[in-house]
């Protein structure tokens, strides 16, 4: 069979061309500024970040929305992409700005919700390199404390629990770490005056009660010790109360008490209220600590073999 374009005999144009340096177009990869030697080859966020950098300035970027939008990952449990969110947020803002810092805080907590606590201890660790006076500057110092306890590293942790109340006198929850720590160290009588102290700054939950009682029996008061265990467990009798009443609207019958609630929850993530005291889980709210659910959020309900003991921790910033 002849094709019947031969038979036409149609001249097609062979164009105009480009000049031989012409490169608006080309196959060759484009030179990305990151060091392979220096980039994880697993590493799946190298490249994002790279074309971020190259593609959006820091400009165009609300930091600060960002951030919340890393809160909001936070508030439904998602922590791998509010890791992934935050350190974007600390990529775009200011270098060593206080957004930087509080993007990295928030960091922190997110790893130590995944109990990444190497990853957890890094974030505090970066966060305190830019400022360590800032208003952000004690979240990141008492829980430093807390993934530093919970990767088996307890003097260091005191250190820093120790660092947390002389940077912001007026943080309970610091106050409770130290408590905790020193406990631990056998020096109870300190630990008391810890404890008083986060209860006097508005602290004061079955926790903190129970805590309390341990380091007084240790010290040698056991009538007192005994007496302070009572009011953490009308405490915590009285919140478990509130909490089913808030759920179903009515308060719980005769011979219907709830079961005791354990404090053995998730590990409680770090940051500071936005134009408030340090919060957990709200703006300017009191927070859960160390070891504790972030956004004050309670333990799994267990049986009456008494309580987990755990350190404090505070909540995602401005969450």
């Amino acid at each position: 069979m002849t094709d019947e374009r031969d038979d036409d005999g149609h001249e097609f144009s062979s164009g105009q061309g480009v000049d031989a340096d012409y490169d608006a177009f080309t196959l060759d990869p484009p030179e990305l500024g990151e060091d392979p030697s220096r980039v994880d080859p697993v590493d799946s966020r190298a490249l994002t970040d790279e074309l971020d950098r190259r593609n959006i300035g820091s400009e165009d970027v609300d930091v600060e929305q960002l951030i919340d939008v890393g809160l909001s990952y936070m508030g439904i449990n998602r922590f791998e992409e509010a890791t992934e969110t935050f350190e974007r947020a600390a990529r775009f803002a200011e270098e060593d700005s206080l957004e930087a810092q509080e993007a990295r805080v928030n960091k922190g907590a997110a790893h130590a919700q995944l109990e990444e606590f190497d990853q957890a201890v890094g974030a505090y660790q970066e966060a305190l390199r830019i400022d360590e006076e800032s208003e952000h500057a004690a979240t990141a110092e008492t829980n430093l404390a807390y993934a530093l306890w919970e990767s088996g590293r307890g003097e260091q942790a005191l250190e820093h629990a120790e660092r947390a109340v002389e940077t912001d006198p007026r943080f309970a929850e610091a106050w409770y770490n130290r408590g905790f720590l020193l406990v631990e160290r056998g020096l109870a009588e300190d630990a008391v005056k810890c404890f008083d102290n986060a209860i006097r700054l508005g602290y004061r939950d079955a926790g903190v009660l129970e805590e309390k009682a341990r380091a007084l029996e240790e010290a040698g008061e056991h009538e007192q010790a005994e007496e302070v265990a009572d009011q953490a467990e009308e405490l915590r009798r009285e919140t478990e109360e509130q909490l089913i009443e808030e759920q179903t609207g009515q308060a719980p019958g005769p011979g219907g008490q709830p079961p005791q609630g354990g404090r053995g929850g998730q590990p409680g993530a770090g940051g500071q209220g936005r134009g408030g005291q340090p919060g957990a889980g709200g703006r300017g709210g009191q927070g859960g600590g160390l070891g504790g659910q972030s956004g004050g959020r309670s333990g799994q309900d267990g049986e009456a073999e008494g309580p987990e003991r755990e350190l404090e921790g505070e909540g995602p910033e401005g969450f």
